[in-house]
């Protein structure tokens, strides 16, 4: 059985539900196909700016992203440009798969970034975008499924490509 490790950066601003969205994620255990077991490492990256050479140090390498945001905070929305080209300036060139999380949706009446921004910000980006609510335990799993699954898709073109040179 081969297991894959995965290093998952989860990044954005203070206080947009990063370590609320790693820790329900967590704690619900999901579960991923019987066919290989998969550990994905969280990086839960402070969004402050005092912790930037902290986070330098545990961004090496990542092999997946997760990006956050506030659906109640359109600067939130706005600084993942800056997140997205700090986690990218990592591993220049290298292809890792990667999402756009709009966290807090069940703060509906502060909304103030919709989901078609949200959307239209990931595509922009190659990214996939998802909306969950950590509070609620509202779609939590979804995005961590969907990076795993590209994670090992990654993993099996690339020994698809060795195989095919041998």
């Amino acid at each position: 059985m081969v297991v894959l490790r995965a290093k998952c950066l989860v990044a954005g601003e203070s206080t947009v539900g990063k370590s609320a969205l790693v820790q329900a994620f967590h704690s619900d255990a999901t579960l991923f196909p019987k066919n290989y077991n998969m550990e994905i490492y969280l990086y839960d990256s402070g969004g402050k700016d005092i912790f930037n050479d902290l986070v330098q140090k545990n961004w090496d390498h990542p092999s997946m992203l997760c990006l956050v945001f506030d659906v109640t905070s359109e600067q939130s929305l706005g600084s993942c440009g800056k997140w997205l080209e700090r986690v990218r300036a990592q591993s220049p060139g290298v292809p890792f798969p990667g999402v756009l999380v709009g966290n807090k949706v069940d703060l509906g009446p502060r909304r103030v970034v919709s989901a078609a921004q949200g959307q239209e910000f990931a595509t922009a980006n190659g990214l996939e975008y998802f909306e969950t609510s950590a509070k609620e335990m509202e779609n939590i799993d979804t995005p961590f499924l969907f990076l795993a699954k590209a994670f090992h898709r990654l993993y099996v073109d690339k020994t698809d490509f060795i195989k095919s040179l041998v």
